[in-house]
């Protein structure tokens, strides 16, 4: 089996977890995940919040109850945090035996790391888990063993603010100290630590073969770094800044603007009388689609056929992707009656699958989940057995706003990935590569069935991809599609490449050898492109996945 390495950069505690628990429950791989948390205050089994010194929202920091090992440990900025997904040699159970066993292993993996950082004082504690020098701590070791997986890891402190460790008991030792890289005055970047981890745990848990994918590094974004040649075609803000998140992934200057497209990328326009009556449809019921928002070169198919795909909560997002043609002022309240609306539109058009998806509306409570829930519900009084799938926005990864949707059970919960981690920050810089994994493994801890999508040809290779195949399919993923990026105007991000049909059909290859139930890919495909014929292909392979 492969291990997988993955640098994912700042991720929330609870977005970790999440897709801890979806690779336990479904990935066939082993895994690493590396990566620094915002401040937060973890409670082991043993912990309780007594191990707490002084209110935590006066600290700056959360507090979370988990179920690892241990009391408790503080996490944040500058600390490298490493959770391996593991299927443990053995008996693997879980016992004490086991887990003592695997716990000692992480200690020693530190230790080398530690020593080849410069570090040749690092030892195991006789009484206490994790890595000590002298009488300080430098990483913590909390685990949970579960049917032969591993979860929960190590924390080496690299270079974090110290005086955090204050405000709790580590390791239930009073007076306990920590200490870290940068207090004992070894030069030591966060980068050369993630690079000494992922090679000691390569040649510990990768012998049967591993690959690395790393987000870009943080860097601040008011360097002031040119944006080459796109400048001259839009020099304002908005692509000053997308030039500089691209310098930062190492994205180098794509196609021009002008240049012609393949002959496989010119979608026909079709003007028939069925997508004239939908397009009155949409109009008399004051409904929008994302086919014609976001510049779908499909429209005149899908429309022609008397399918499209519903948005829902406004026309304006609150997020601006670098590759989405979709309005980016300040949202208006949501409609009224809008879900009403959509079930009469369902109704009128005769749908026996349909597609809602929304713009992302950070500016609400629940992020517009509770307008999803509202939809699906009002559609199937509408249509009774009408399938309903939903294409929904992170919600910024809350757990109650997702099971909202989650509850009302729609058929396909699909939310997409759009593309490889090194892009993300450039490519989405108001979500983030394991968040949408861990709404996906979420969504399939639910027993629903899922589907994500990549848009490819904005500076990713096909190792990329391949990698971020892998990483759905490890999270169970049942549907994926992928396509070609067509760049909507000069401010938007330039096209890198154009992908050829060959190369969609060796990805689509590759994911199904990987276990996903069923890829849709070429380069005019999008999310909701031939969604019903997806679900369709997906039963007949998998009848158990999808309810008739």
């Amino acid at each position: 089996m492969t291990l997988r390495v993955r640098w994912l950069g700042r991720v929330a505690y609870a977005d970790a977890l999440a897709l801890q628990r979806g690779l336990v429950a479904t990935s066939t791989d082993d895994h690493l995940l590396l990566l620094e948390h915002p401040p937060v205050f973890t409670l082991g089994v043993r912990g309780d919040l007594g191990d707490v010194l002084g209110a935590p929202a006066e600290i700056g920091a959360d507090v979370v109850r988990t179920d690892r090992g241990g009391q408790v440990t503080y996490h944040g900025p500058g600390q490298l945090v490493g959770y391996p997904v593991l299927h443990l040699p053995g008996k693997g159970g879980g016992g004490m035996t086991d887990t003592v066993a695997y716990v000692r292993s992480l200690e020693h993996l530190i230790v080398d790391v530690l020593s080849e950082l410069g570090v040749a004082d690092a030892e195991r504690h006789p009484r206490h888990p994790g890595v000590w020098v002298g009488d300080a701590k430098i990483c913590a070791v909390g685990v949970r063993l579960t049917r032969g997986r591993s979860m929960h890891g190590f924390a080496v402190n690299v270079d974090p603010d110290l005086a955090m460790f204050d405000h709790i008991v580590p390791c239930g030792i009073p007076g306990g100290r920590a200490t870290s890289l940068a207090a004992l005055g070894l030069p030591t970047t966060m980068a050369d630590v993630v690079d000494a981890v992922a090679r000691h745990a390569a040649e510990r848990w990768g012998r049967s073969g591993w690959e690395r994918q790393d987000g870009a590094r943080p860097t601040d974004l008011a360097d002031p770094i040119t944006l080459g040649k796109q400048a001259s075609v839009a020099p304002d803000a908005t692509a000053v800044r997308l030039g500089r998140r691209l310098t930062q992934a190492g994205v180098a200057p794509g196609l021009a603007l002008g240049e012609r497209k393949p002959s496989w990328l010119r979608a026909p326009l079709r003007r028939e009388p069925a997508h004239r009556e939908l397009a009155r449809t949409m109009r008399s019921l004051e409904l929008t689609t994302v086919c014609e928002e976001a510049g779908c070169p499909n429209l005149s198919e899908c429309w022609a056929e008397g399918t499209a795909t519903f948005m829902i909560n406004g026309d304006r997002c609150t997020r601006a992707c670098g590759f989405c043609l979709v309005d980016t002022r300040r949202p208006e309240p949501p409609a009224a009656g809008e879900a009403e609306r959509v079930a009469e539109a369902t109704a009128r058009m005769g749908l026996a699958h349909v597609v809602v998806t929304a713009v992302a509306r950070d500016d609400l409570a629940d992020g517009g989940a509770g307008a999803f829930a509202a939809t699906i519900a009002a559609i199937r009084r509408r249509v009774p057995g009408c399938a309903v799938e939903v294409l929904i926005p992170d919600c910024k990864g809350d757990p109650d706003a997702l099971a909202t949707i989650f509850a009302v059970r729609p058929e396909v919960v699909n939310h997409n990935l759009e593309t490889v981690l090194r892009l993300q920050r450039a490519v989405r810089p108001s979500a983030g590569y394991a968040r949408s994994l861990a709404v996906l493994a979420a969504a399939k801890a639910a027993g629903l069935v899922t589907k994500s999508g990549l848009v490819l040809g904005m500076g990713e290779d096909d190792a990329e991809v391949d990698g971020a195949l892998a990483d759905l399919a490890a999270v169970g993923v049942d549907i994926v599609t992928l396509g070609q990026y067509l760049r909507p105007t000069a401010r938007h991000l330039p096209v890198a490449r154009w992908v050829e049909p060959d190369t969609f059909a060796a990805f689509a290859a590759t994911g199904e050898d990987l276990g996903i139930g069923h890829v849709e890919a070429s380069p005019l495909t999008r999310s909701s492109y031939h969604a019903r014929a997806a679900a369709g292909a997906l039963r007949r392979r998998s009848p158990a996945t999808l309810a008739p």
